[in-house]
């Protein structure tokens, strides 16, 4: 079995038309897991893509973060929805299908050109991944790469990226199904 095959398919969520790619069925499998953090640390064990350390957005990111950051022996910096963070933060809003959202970093926690790998679970409209770069470069950091297990290709975050100057990295892609 692959890490696609591990994934869920959940169809009208979290509306009618929308087929919600759900990663929990592919984390809970102790083999699809260990697949996951397996192929991202081969990745960047080699040294190819040199990072000091792995931010992670909330909250499948954690997930997926932690465990690289463990297996890499790298440093990890979490990435939430506001409110979540206790001491002085620096925020991003950005717009969504319908509204806006904001993410929020600790602001003592990059310094100037820390080069930073930041993960995610999936990459669809690219929003979130767009916000979470313009916060690692507000406090001076420098995005290497942006990882993530699904790719929604069609949706056009990857393109978005891309176009923004990013490397974006994907495990997998659910392209038109």
């Amino acid at each position: 079995m692959t890490i696609k095959s591990r994934i869920r398919t959940i169809p009208d969520h979290p509306k009618k038309g929308i087929l919600f790619r759900d990663i929990t069925t592919l984390i809970k499998d102790p083999v699809g897991f260990r697949l996951v953090i397996d192929h991202l640390t081969q990745r960047y064990i080699q040294g190819d893509i040199l990072f000091d350390i792995i931010v992670g957005i909330e909250a499948r990111g954690f997930i997926i973060g932690g465990a690289l950051s463990y297996t890499l022996g790298k440093g990890f910096i979490p990435i939430r929805k506001v409110g979540k963070l206790p001491a002085e933060v620096v925020r991003h809003e950005y717009d969504l299908e319908y509204g806006t959202d904001t993410i929020e970093m600790h602001k003592d926690s990059l310094t100037k050109g820390t080069r930073v790998l930041i993960i995610d679970d999936l990459l669809a409209t690219g929003g979130t991944a767009l916000a979470a770069a313009a916060l690692v470069e507000k406090l001076g950091g420098k995005v290497v790469e942006l990882a993530f297990i699904v790719n929604l290709p069609d949706i056009g975050g990857e393109k978005k990226l891309k176009e923004k100057g990013y490397s974006v990295y994907c495990l997998t892609e659910f392209e038109g199904d």
